[in-house]
This record gives structure tokens, C-alpha cells and sequence, in this order.
């Protein structure tokens, strides 16, 4: 028992920390030299408080790939680099590619996206200035990705964020979601935020127990309780989709963060939604209609839960649509080709990402430089080498010919819930993947 409570106050030191580690961030410099690729040049240092990495080709083409790495944690306080996953394709098609560790860790986009910025002008004072940019990032650099590319809208010739959260807080909001709902399902009534310790001592347990058709049996055998929050995590995260009772099953039994396999999800609501740079919570659902299946209007039963469920109203000025004052909001407001990757699975940064995303460049009257594509894994980020290469290929080809590439049409429920989404651009095993029809 002592332990448990050890990783229940681990993970609330974990997800509650914003700037307190701030003046703890430290780059351990014995660890950023590396080894060039063959016919190529490393490069590497601190700058503006950053580590970075640089490596340029011998037969440079001229033009840069910046990579923009994802979520390090709250309490981590070593800044490290990521080469670029695509790095040895880069260098031997004459890329140059440059990555930084940024100068903090935590959910910080604002930070990352100006030590990003300085990245780029620490590459062309070292280098050269460069021909065209390619911006890419995985994850929270996804997020990075839609932000500097819209704050710096002439710098970029194209970009391409893999498994993102393209709609800012919507990852977020989905974590809100499934914690509330959990726990009005399983326990008939709802709070946020929790006291860690009770919740994941206590609420947690309590619910699955509540929600299983049979001792032991969750997440795989659930009661109709069970199942409606099933359907409402479904519907929250991106709608029907072939692959969610795949998804459902990874996301509730694999996933280890802090208090035990298969608590990811809940884990993950141990926070009080208060993110750096912001007076107060991030999340909010006060408007978001819950539903258990595909059926626009409410049942009684859906009527009920709606009007049961706990309420979060947004702090005040807690999400800033202009500028890198707090976590950035995206706007939708392309100047630039921009390709997605993301897999229909994953509900660490959910396919209502790509949703929202699509829905704001098309608001925008920006969709014909959109291309999303729809992979067919359940976890985060889990892309092929084949897969990764083919789309920068694609968008490179689409930024220097303009040959705009296929994609797939999130914004089509129909289409997304089709046997075969996520199967034109899937090239290879995934994970829990079923065959593709």
C-alpha cells in the first residue's frame, strides 16, 4: 500500500508541476556530440539554453528539415535532443536536418517554438541560409509545427506534423471527457479536478469494478454501463472508426504511466488541467454534447447522463488565440503545403485532432493546402519507416511541383467509419491492426 501511495504523489508531483523546475533545467553536454552520417557534417552546441543537433550533407541541395520533438514530462529536468526519425533518409538525398531540445520541458509550445525560431537562425549563421524549410514534429511537435508555421507564415516552403495535436487543446479535452464520464458511469457522480490519491486509489478501481460485465473481465467484457462510456469515448475522440475496439482495448490494458498497467487514460486525469503559462484550466466542456452512439438525437438515457455529468467552465483568458503569449491556439491559416500523419487508433492525441484541424483550414478557406492521412495503428506515433518517407516525398513533391496528394477526408463521418479508412496510406505491420479489407 506504501508504495501505491508513492505512485499516486509521483504522479501528482508528475502532472501538476508547471514552472517550479524551471531554474532545474540542465543540457549535459557530454552527451550532444554524435556521429556524422557518412558524407556528412554533425554539428552540435547550446543555444538560447537549447542543445541542438545539425547535420548537413556534403552535397547539401540547400534546403533544411527541422524536426520538433514531443512532450518530455513536467518533472523531467534534463534537456535532451532528437535526431530526426527520417535522418539517414535525409542526408543521403541531400537534406540537412537540425533538432532542438528546447530550452524546457513540460507542455511548454510557446518555449519550444521560439528556441525552434533561433534554431533556425543559429543554422544559418553556422551553415548558410537555406533554400526552403521543411517543418516537421511528432506529437506535442506536431502541435509546434501548426503554431510556428502560422507565427512565421514566409519561412516555411512546407511541413508535415506526424501523430499531432493539430487541435491545440482538444487532446485535452478528450482526457476531461473520459474521466468525467468514467466516472459518472461508475460511480454515479463526477468531480474535477480529483485528489489524486483517492482517485487512483480509490475512484479508479471502483469504477472498473462497476463497469465490467464480470469481476476481472474490464476492459474486455463490459455491462451496459460499460459499454456506454465505450461509445462515449468513441464518439469524443474522432466517431466510429474500423479499428476502435482495438484502440479500446491497447488504451485500457497496455499502457503503463504511473499507477499500473492499463490506468493510461486515467492517469492522465490526475491533472487539474492548469498548463504552463496559463492563469488557470485549459479544459472545459460546458457545451460538449455527450452521445452514445451515432445518433444525433438524445436518447433519455443520453438526456440523463447530459444532464448529470460535472460541468468545467474555461478559466478567463486561458487559451489566447493570437500569438505565443499562453499554449497557442492553432487558427487554421495555412500559407504553406502541409501534410498530416496520424494513426485512427491512438487516444493519447486522438484522431479529433485531425477533425478540428480540418475543420479550422477549411473555415479558413485554406483546405486546398491540407493533406490528412489516416494510418490504421492504435498506438502513438507507430509509423513505418516506408510510410514516414513516402509522405515527406509527397509533400516535397507537392511544395517543388505542385502535385497536390491524396489524403483522406476526416470531415466525412461516413467515410471515417468505413471498413478501409486508414487503409490507402497504411504500408506495414501496426500493432493490434486488423487486415485491411
Amino acid at each position: 500500500m506504501k508504495t501505491l501511495m508513492l505512485l499516486i504523489a509521483v504522479a501528482f508531483i508528475s502532472f501538476t508541476a508547471t514552472t517550479k523546475a524551471a531554474t532545474s533545467y540542465f543540457i549535459d553536454q557530454a552527451k550532444l556530440p554524435f556521429t556524422a552520417a557518412p558524407g556528412a557534417t554533425a554539428y552540435w552546441g547550446v543555444h538560447t539554453n537549447a542543445g541542438y543537433h545539425i547535420e548537413v550533407p556534403d552535397d547539401w541541395n540547400g534546403e533544411l528539415v527541422v524536426w520538433a520533438h514531443g512532450f518530455r514530462g513536467f518533472s523531467e529536468n534534463e534537456l535532451t535532443v532528437d535526431d530526426h526519425p527520417l535522418r539517414y533518409f535525409l542526408i543521403s538525398k541531400g537534406y540537412a536536418w537540425a533538432a532542438s531540445s528546447y530550452s524546457r520541458n513540460n507542455y511548454d509550445v510557446t518555449t519550444a517554438v521560439q528556441d525552434t525560431h533561433a534554431l533556425i537562425k543559429r543554422f544559418n549563421g553556422l551553415v548558410a541560409k537555406p533554400d526552403k524549410i521543411y517543418m516537421t514534429g511528432l506529437s506535442m511537435g506536431g502541435h509546434i509545427t501548426a503554431v510556428i508555421i502560422e507565427q512565421f507564415p514566409t519561412l516555411f516552403a512546407g511541413a508535415m506534423p506526424i501523430c499531432g495535436a493539430v487541435g491545440d487543446y482538444e487532446s485535452f479535452d478528450f482526457i476531461l471527457d473520459f474521466n468525467l464520464a468514467a466516472q459518472q458511469l461508475g460511480t454515479g457522480t463526477s468531480i474535477f479536478p480529483v485528489e489524486p490519491m483517492i482517485y487512483a486509489g480509490l475512484t479508479v478501481p471502483s469504477i472498473k469494478a462497476n463497469l465490467e460485465s464480470s469481476p476481472g473481465s474490464w476492459p474486455d467484457e463490459l455491462n451496459q454501463d460499460g459499454e456506454n462510456l465505450k461509445n462515449l469515448v468513441m464518439m469524443r475522440s474522432g466517431g466510429d472508426r474500423p479499428n476502435f475496439d482495438s484502440s479500446w482495448y491497447y488504451w485500457n490494458t497496455y499502457r503503463n504511466i504511473v499507477t499500473g498497467p492499463g490506468n493510461f487514460l486515467f492517469d492522465l486525469g490526475l491533472s487539474d488541467g492548469v498548463m504552463p503559462r496559463n492563469p488557470g484550466s485549459t479544459v472545459e466542456n460546458i457545451d460538449v454534447v455527450y452521445q452514445f452512439d451515432t445518433n444525433p438525437e438524445l436518447s433519455p438515457e443520453e438526456q440523463a447522463f447530459n444532464d448529470s455529468v460535472f460541468r468545467v467552465a474555461l478559466a478567463p483568458q486561458s487559451k489566447n488565440p493570437n500569438g505565443l503569449s499562453q499554449v497557442p491556439v492553432i487558427n487554421g491559416n495555412l500559407s504553406i503545403p502541409v501534410l498530416t500523419m496520424h494513426n485512427i487508433g491512438d487516444l493519447y492525441a486522438a484522431i479529433n485532432n485531425e477533425i478540428a484541424y480540418a475543420t479550422k483550414v477549411k473555415q479558413q478557406g485554406k483546405d486546398d493546402l491540407l493533406v490528412s492521412r489516416a494510418y490504421k495503428g492504435v498506438m502513438h506515433c507507430d509509423f513505418t519507416a516506408e510510410e514516414m518517407v513516402s509522405s515527406f516525398l509527397d509533400l516535397v513533391d507537392w511544395v517543388e511541383n505542385g502535385n497536390k496528394p491524396a489524403g483522406d477526408d476526416y470531415l466525412d463521418a461516413n467515410n471515417v467509419a468505413a471498413d478501409d479508412f486508414g487503409c490507402q496510406f497504411t504500408n506495414g505491420d501496426h500493432f493490434l491492426a486488423a487486415p485491411c479489407p
